[in-house]
């Protein structure tokens, strides 16, 4: 296990305990930066890349899905 895979691990504990605080004191900003910083950990520990690799293909990831909407499915 390389260093970028534990730090996805890492990354995702933190994500989660920040989206709990998101949601203990009714904040949806940091709920949702708490999901979308588990996200890019699991993508970091999956596929052992760099925090600033995994983030940016979570957010080439959104920019090409931001407009789809599962209701019209």
């Amino acid at each position: 296990m390389n260093q970028d895979r534990c730090a996805g691990i890492i990354r995702q504990v933190m994500g989660s305990m920040k989206e709990r605080w998101g949601k203990l004191t009714a904040n949806p900003v940091v709920e949702c930066a708490g999901a979308r910083d588990q996200r890019a950990g699991r993508m970091q520990e999956r596929y052992g890349v760099s925090r600033e690799m995994a983030a940016r293909e979570f957010n080439e990831f959104l920019e090409r899905n931001r407009n789809w909407d599962p209701s019209k499915q």
